[in-house]
């Protein structure tokens, strides 16, 4: 991939969904780490993300697999490199990026909040309920099948994921010159 946009500076294009969004900072973070002249082109939709990149008109596409399973189990579209710490265990032949000499690491993730005055014991209760129901193998296997991996953490983990998110994405968003609309 680095080699083909080398090959055509300022002619090599990515799509992603929405500027702002996940996807769209992962290609900014990606540009960074590689140091490739590319253009990032943001669409509306994963589906236009799509269409662009079977017509040609972006030549990789930074989307997650939840949202491209179909058409990766199709044959429509190939993976070309996982943005986790590790091999996704649903595409377990992908290199992550750092696998492929690209200094860059994107984990997704949702979180399950409540009002900041919750009681703390109320709060330890569901959060112990939430990872027995995240550890059981048929909620597991039933994520994997959507296309998406369960992870649960402690209140404490998630609050130190957010920081560190925070400060990563405040630094992509700086040094892409993004500004807020």
């Amino acid at each position: 991939m680095t080699a083909a946009a080398r090959a055509n500076p300022g002619r090599f294009n990515v799509g992603t969904i929405n500027p702002g969004s996940t996807q769209n900072l992962s290609a900014e973070l990606l540009k960074a780490a590689t140091g490739v002249n590319m253009t990032i082109v943001p669409y509306r939709s994963t589906p236009e993300v799509l269409t662009a990149l079977l017509r040609d008109d972006i030549q990789i596409a930074v989307e997650s697999y939840a949202a491209l399973k179909s058409q990766i189990d199709d044959g429509q579209v190939r993976p070309i490199a996982g943005s986790g710490e590790a091999r996704s265990p649903m595409l377990p032949k992908v290199p992550t990026l750092r696998e492929s000499g690209v200094a860059a690491e994107v984990v997704g993730w949702n979180a399950l909040v409540a009002p900041a005055q919750t009681p703390k014991d109320i709060v330890a209760t569901l959060s112990g309920l939430i990872r027995k129901i995240v550890a059981m193998p048929d909620f597991q296997q039933r994520l994997i099948d959507l296309g998406t991996e369960a992870k649960a953490s402690t209140p404490a983990e998630l609050g130190a994921r957010l920081s560190a998110d925070i400060g990563k994405w405040a630094a992509v968003v700086k040094q892409a010159g993004l500004e807020p609309r």
